[in-house]
């Protein structure tokens, strides 16, 4: 299995020479069963480049969505294996507190862009899975509801012995209602090679930023060391927070992890970044 980073940003892409080491892109994960199938996590401007990748294969893709906040989703009209003439293509929504599925597409409308969803020329299939579990060729997907305002999903994917949790745009300790408690959390991504989890926020943003959907650094740490995670990659990265900031948060959790006498380690996702297992 293969997963790579297209988009780690948060909220809204970000140009510059301040952010080209970690990318500017905003959320799309890409990842690459043994067998050659393709599932995709989330549609952020990132999806692009991967779409390009994408096109002298004419074999399935599966997007799964975590939620629909803009960027999340904006990259999907940009996704060239979309105007592929019958190339299979399913979407499976996230599990969204107001049940707006077709969202993805809806913004391909005359409001919103200027090429509306009749242009599309690939098989394109909505996969809205009634159980929290299912297959993919030869994975088992798992989901579970996120913290984030508005609802939305987190997923596991587990096959030929590793396991990946994509774990975005949520708050491990919100000050509204729990879709989900940490030690659920914790059950969800346990023994991890890979946990990809939001740390959006420092505590410096607190409690300005409480109740904005995103978790501080030090908590996912924590859920990554209770879960015994192998890998922790720190995702969503705030736009404010450019590549020497990144290394700084990356470098802390590393101390914070050898304080505490873990094993797991740490990175500060970046594109073009691949992990193969």
């Amino acid at each position: 299995m293969q997963v790579t980073f297209y988009g780690v940003r948060g909220s809204i892409p970000t140009p510059g020479e301040d952010f080209v080491r970690y990318g500017g892109n905003t959320a799309c994960t890409y990842i690459k069963l043994d067998d050659g199938t393709h599932i995709v996590l989330d549609s952020g401007t990132g999806i692009r480049l991967l779409g390009k990748r994408l096109l002298s294969d004419a074999s399935p893709i599966h997007i799964l969505l975590s939620h629909n906040h803009w960027d999340h989703i904006q990259g999907f009209p940009f996704f060239a294996p979309i105007y592929q003439k019958d190339r299979p293509i399913y979407v499976t929504p996230g599990e969204t507190d107001e049940l707006r599925p077709e969202a993805f597409l809806e913004q391909m409308s005359g409001s919103f862009f200027p090429v509306p969803r009749e242009a599309i020329q690939a098989k394109l299939s909505l996969h809205q899975p009634s159980q929290n579990s299912w297959s993919i060729s030869t994975a088992k997907i798992t989901r579970l509801k996120m913290n984030h305002p508005g609802g939305g999903s987190c997923y596991c994917i587990e096959d030929s012995g590793v396991k990946i949790a994509y774990v975005t745009d949520n708050e491990l300790y919100p000050p509204y209602a729990k879709n989900t408690d940490f030690l659920d959390f914790v059950t969800f991504v346990k023994h991890a090679d890979l946990l990809i989890h939001d740390a959006q926020y420092v505590i410096e943003d607190m409690p300005a930023k409480s109740g904005w959907g995103h978790s501080v650094a030090e908590e996912a740490i924590k859920l990554a060391l209770a879960a015994n995670v192998k890998t922790l990659a720190l995702y969503s990265h705030d736009p404010e927070r450019n590549d020497a900031m990144v290394d700084e948060l990356v470098e802390h959790a590393n101390e914070i992890i050898a304080i505490g006498g873990g094993t797991t380690s740490c990175v500060g996702a970046r594109e073009s970044q691949t992990f193969t297992f």
